[in-house]
């Protein structure tokens, strides 16, 4: 069991971390989507490892338990915007990457919707409570916004930066760093 006061790790690193193959392919990743480390991205395979590991249980699974499970399993994933509830089965869910996880993270959202230049500005913007979704503050880069909060997401009202006509990525640096005038 152990304390719940301490935490553990949520990851699982790669077995073989000197491949060169893979070392530019997490490399590539990192870069990509503005992760702050490999930690982050060994996070997202590890969950998406967990849902594959639920769907090939569910396919070896009787048809009794597999009918009770499997629309549980892809309601979760279609609220995670993972999988469309409608036309999903199990194959869907084996054939997602990490790549699919990646791109529900708030801070690639941000950046793809063009409240930041780039991904690491995404970073920062949510990190220094720019960013809301609905009436949240949202903090946290790596947080799952599900297809129903990706309509809420938008520039806090207080924020300095919601006081500018345009977007972010569309000011010069003058208006986003008033101090340097």
């Amino acid at each position: 069991m152990g304390d719940p006061k301490k935490s553990r790790k949520q990851y699982n690193t790669p077995r073989n971390p000197w491949r060169s193959d893979q070392l530019s392919q997490e490399l590539f990743l990192v870069g990509t989507y503005g992760l702050r480390n490999k930690r982050e991205l060994w996070k997202s395979q590890t969950q998406l490892s967990e849902i594959r590991k639920q769907a090939r249980a569910l396919l070896a699974a009787t048809a009794e338990v597999r009918a009770r499970q499997e629309p549980k399993l892809l309601s979760r994933l279609a609220k995670l915007g993972l999988v469309r509830q409608e036309e999903s089965s199990l194959d869907d869910v084996l054939s997602l990457t990490v790549e699919n996880v990646l791109e529900r993270r708030l801070q690639t959202l941000v950046w793809k919707r063009g409240l930041a230049r780039t991904p690491y500005q995404a970073r920062q913007l949510i990190t220094h409570g720019h960013i809301v979704i609905g009436d949240r503050r949202v903090t946290i880069p790596s947080y799952i916004v599900s297809p129903a909060e990706e309509a809420l997401l938008r520039v806090r009202e207080g924020s300095p930066l919601a006081n500018v006509q345009n977007s972010p990525a569309t000011q010069s640096a003058e208006t986003l760093n008033p101090a340097k005038n």
